[in-house]
């Protein structure tokens, strides 16, 4: 499959990409990823600011990929999970290695991987997966 990507698109995104940043509101505590710049509890009255997550939180539920899309047929079996946040929030990822093992409440920890490329001459896409922490 090959694609045409936008340089300064996947520049403008790469700050989400490599860090797993969103935002907050002050006034209710509510987090948000992806970032928001106005909070869906307080309205106008939320002060929203920029939030660093610790990326760490746990498996809530999973699915096993093993019939990929296209140019994504050399990675299955593959994970996908939707993650809880430490901070509250929920996000969505591929986690790496074995999906054998895979279970709920599981540990998880972001990791810096590639996702895909633009061709043999194309953009290299690098980005956050997630990898289960030490011990589990």
């Amino acid at each position: 499959m090959t694609h045409t990507s936008s340089v300064p698109l996947y520049w403008r995104l790469k700050k989400s990409k490599y860090n797993v940043i969103g935002t907050r509101c002050r006034t209710c505590n509510t987090a948000y990823f992806p970032g928001r710049q106005l909070c869906q509890n307080c309205r106008r009255k939320g002060e929203i600011e920029e939030l660093k997550f610790s990326g760490l939180g746990k498996i809530l539920s999973y699915t096993i990929i093993r019939t990929a899309p296209q140019g994504f047929e050399q990675y299955t079996p593959y994970a996908v999970a939707v993650i809880e946040l430490d901070e509250g929030t929920m996000i969505s990822g591929q986690i790496v290695g074995n999906p054998a093992g895979l279970k709920i409440d599981q540990r998880v920890k972001p990791v810096f991987r590639k996702i895909s490329e633009d061709g043999s001459d194309g953009l290299i896409h690098y980005g956050m997966k997630w990898e289960l922490v030490d011990g589990q």
